[in-house]
């Protein structure tokens, strides 16, 4: 069964194409600038090794997803003889909010549902929708399947989900904390078990996935508990270009005394703030890291900034968890930066974690770089979120058939 999985936002979409026999993947690419001036796509056919980059215009989604599918079938970078051979798509969706506790089958009613949603995720859910009914158009008769982000946690308790806000702000505007990236956090987490040899459900795993946007997770016998991000993707760690977690009154403070009305106020929060607006040279930690090392004081803030709310977080879920059996750093920092891991783990050592410096160097692969005397396994899991869409989908095609 070949199953197209796709990431749309709002000027790209990300492909790629899972022979679900093997789960090997066959192709992938991305549509970029979509409506904007230098549209391109860049195809990598993965069985043949040949890439392409094809600079066309491209004004819509439809027209994005159009191009997708002829270069699927195309004589030289193709890997499908027909589109017929697609038997499912999967989309991530940002936001399935309490009606979405898992990935579902998109009927009518789901496909309102999501549209719905996008009064909680403005800035994604309308382009994830946009992608579905392109699908529809194209590829009528092929089953779609939705897999959120939000759904892993929903099983958090109330205790972790309601803010200390009037109860009904909760029960008429859906105000809650839902969390972010639970497709990352299941699947490295599930890897992380596999690799000691237990069952999910008999261990107690902190998973950090560290990137641009940035969240950590506490998983209690296979279920979240608790997560960082919460109502937005803005809660939560310092992150590329959010703040995360702050005092909410600097909000009015700062429309009293900059003068700026709401949205200025939450585009700062969310664009000109984190590493970017603490270091003043990038949102990029790769940079910030280099400038850190080279003298720059702010750079070395906002390193340090990063991994203390990291730690903050590992220490606060271990307790939460009443013990830890596990540490997964994933996503673009968390499997490549040795210099976070090593900051944001120092002084765990009362929760019995102890880290091995050597192993610690390893990059953008699978490795445990604990030390063999370390109680808790540490672990860098490279994250793979499309696999999870196409594994979600193979299953409830199939079970629905």
């Amino acid at each position: 069964m070949k199953i197209l999985v796709l990431n749309c936002g709002s000027s790209s979409i990300k492909y790629q194409v899972f022979d679900m026999r093997d789960e090997s993947v066959m192709a992938k690419g991305v549509v970029e600038r979509i409506g904007i001036e230098g549209s391109f796509l860049e195809h990598n056919a993965e069985i043949s090794g040949k890439k392409t980059k094809i600079e066309e215009e491209v004004p819509d989604h439809n027209t994005g997803v159009g191009k997708v599918i002829e270069i699927l079938q195309d004589e030289e970078y193709g890997v499908l003889k027909s589109i017929d051979d697609i038997k499912a798509v999967g989309h991530r969706v940002a936001h399935g909010g309490e009606a979405f506790p898992q990935s579902a089958l998109v009927e009518d009613e789901e496909f309102k549902e999501i549209k719905d949603l996008s009064r909680l995720a403005p800035l994604h859910n309308p382009h994830n929708a946009a992608g579905i009914q392109v699908v529809r158009e194209l590829l009528p008769s092929v089953p779609q399947v939705a897999v959120f982000d939000t759904s892993f946690h929903q099983s958090m308790p109330e205790k972790a989900y309601i803010y200390a806000l009037p109860y009904e702000f909760y029960k008429e505007m859906g105000v809650r904390r839902y969390g972010f990236h639970g497709t990352s956090h299941k699947f490295v987490a599930q890897r992380a078990a596999r690799e000691m040899g237990k069952a999910m459900e008999d261990l107690k795993i902190i998973t950090a996935h560290l990137g641009n946007g940035a969240s950590i997770t506490a998983i209690d016998r296979g279920k979240s508990v608790d997560t960082s991000m919460g109502f937005t993707p803005l809660e939560g760690l310092a992150m590329g270009t959010r703040c995360g977690d702050i005092d909410p009154a600097i909000v009015p403070f700062l429309q009293k005394n900059r003068g700026w009305d709401a949205e200025k106020v939450e585009n700062v929060m969310n664009k000109e703030s984190g590493l970017l607006g603490i270091s003043g040279i990038s949102n990029d930690s790769r940079d910030v890291e280099e400038a850190a090392e080279e003298g720059n004081h702010r750079a070395q803030i906002a390193v340090d900034i990063f991994c203390y709310r990291v730690k903050k977080y590992i220490g606060a879920y271990a307790a939460a968890m009443g013990g830890l059996d596990a540490i997964v750093f994933t996503a673009g920092i968390g499997e490549n930066s040795d210099i976070v891991r090593k900051e944001a783990l120092e002084g765990l050592d009362f929760l019995g974690v102890k880290l091995d410096p050597g192993k610690n160097k390893a990059r953008r692969k699978f490795a445990e770089i604990s030390s063999p005397e370390s109680r808790v396994k540490v672990f860098i899991v490279p994250t793979n979120e499309e696999l999870v869409i196409a594994r979600d989908t193979h299953e409830l095609v199939n079970g629905s058939s």
